[in-house]
């Protein structure tokens, strides 16, 4: 018979003290009882969760599941509740005394792990079955897990431009939708983009640059994309504004792409899912494709270092980017030039990425009705969860967003790079 309360086992292993209400169903609790937030666990699964998975993963899991229910912000936007707890908490390891104490009061039974809820991607190391990491199909499946959600799903969360890359704010009060059409145009004048020539975009999402080259550059653009669903609507939104003469969007794999000698190839949100060991390849790739003096613009989430380990945490690898890979600016920079391209120009957009992750919360809260009718309860709630942890790990410099601007350099060092930077 457990006697352990679950709200005194929680407690004993604060640091700073708690500052959210937390209550269990066994009547126990700990924090504040004034508390704005509150979480509130709800039954014994909850607490198996808990258990055997510590740390965000067995949070997570509740919490999509329903067992730990929270209060006090909306489930589209958790971010005021995420804040308080990584800035105001901090967990510390019990002793392997400690821990047998709390097991045994809690009871032995609730050490055996509960299915994981159906959002959940498999762990690396079963993941195997599909392919080794990054192979073609391992690919394909980590992108179908996370961008063949339902399309009427990211146009809620999205916006009108369906664009699920960082924004760029051109000034602290506009609007998401100014920002992303800031962010294209940007993107293409660092290119060079002019009529005529020829864009390639790496993982072009739902073809909004793709689009923009075409109708604001008269570029002839090429997208590819690993997602059925966003090619499939890419390629009808180009129909639909009168654009099939110079854009087209392919579901396919990049590495299968036969063209070269583009102008400009832009790679916006791709390279997270390459892999770090990849890059050479990756970068190789995009420099054999591109002809003498072309212009490369790589758009990356990344690390604050270069020396953290490049894999994301449990609940990022299994909700969210099944095999996503993060590192610092620095090694991308070095990637790039190791093949023999010229890097000109490398930026920070890291603030850009915690106010665009504010917007798509804010419409997820707007739409939520129509979120949850679309998927189900449990995805809505992992999105609002993984989009304002990550606005919040933005925000405190935990990860970044760089662009890096490069050239295929010819044999006589030419670049076709002007004497200063024309955006």
């Amino acid at each position: 018979m457990s006697s352990l309360k679950i709200g005194d086992a929680f407690g004993s292993l604060l640091r700073d003290g708690m500052p959210v209400r937390f209550t269990a169903y066994d009547g126990s609790e700990a924090g504040p009882r004034d508390a704005e937030i509150h979480l509130e666990l709800l039954n014994e699964r909850g607490l198996s969760y808990m258990l055997t998975a510590p740390g965000d993963l067995g949070m997570a899991r509740a919490y999509v599941q329903g067992d730990l229910a929270l209060h006090g912000v909306h489930p589209g936007d958790p971010y005021e509740a995420l804040r308080l707890l990584q800035n105001h908490t901090k967990f510390r390891r019990p002793t392997p005394a400690e821990a047998l104490s709390i097991v045994r009061g809690l009871g032995f039974d609730k050490l055996k792990p509960p299915p994981p809820p159906p959002q959940e991607s498999l762990p690396r190391w079963r993941r195997l079955v599909e392919g080794f990491r990054h192979s073609e199909h391992r690919d394909a499946e980590s992108i179908h897990h996370h961008y063949d959600v339902s399309n009427t799903f990211y146009e809620h969360v999205l916006g009108p431009s369906m664009t699920y890359t960082c924004a760029v704010y051109p000034s602290a009060d506009a609007t998401l939708e100014e920002a992303q059409e800031t962010k294209y145009d940007l993107v293409a004048r660092k290119l060079d983009l002019q009529p005529g020539r020829r864009l390639l975009d790496l993982g072009c999402g739902w073809g909004g640059m793709v689009r923009h080259a075409a109708r604001e550059y008269g570029v002839r653009a090429l997208g590819v994309t690993l997602s059925r669903e966003q090619a499939t609507w890419a390629q009808q939104r180009i129909k639909e504004e009168g654009l099939d003469h110079l854009a087209e969007v392919r579901f396919m794999d990049y590495r299968h792409v036969e063209e070269s000698g583009f102008d400009a190839i832009s790679s916006i949100g791709l390279t997270e899912h390459i892999g770090v060991k990849n890059y050479p390849a990756y970068f190789g790739w995009i420099r054999d494709r591109l002809r003498p003096e072309g212009r490369l613009l790589n758009h990356c989430i990344t690390r604050k270092d270069n020396a953290s380990r490049a894999t994301a945490g449990q609940f990022i690898d299994r909700y969210v980017f099944p095999d996503g890979e993060l590192i610092g600016s620095g090694t991308i920079v070095s990637a790039v030039e190791n093949v023999g391209l010229e890097v000109h120009h490398h930026e920070n957009f890291r603030v850009h990425y915690a106010k665009t992750l504010a917007g798509w919360c804010q419409n997820l809260v707007d739409h939520w009705d129509a979120c949850v009718a679309e998927t189900n309860e449990g995805t809505a709630k992992v999105w609002g969860l993984y989009m304002a942890g990550s606005r919040l790990a933005f925000e405190r410099n935990e990860i970044q967003l760089h662009h890096v601007l490069a050239t295929k350099t010819d044999g006589n060092g030419v670049s076709g790079y002007p004497l200063r930077h024309t955006f």
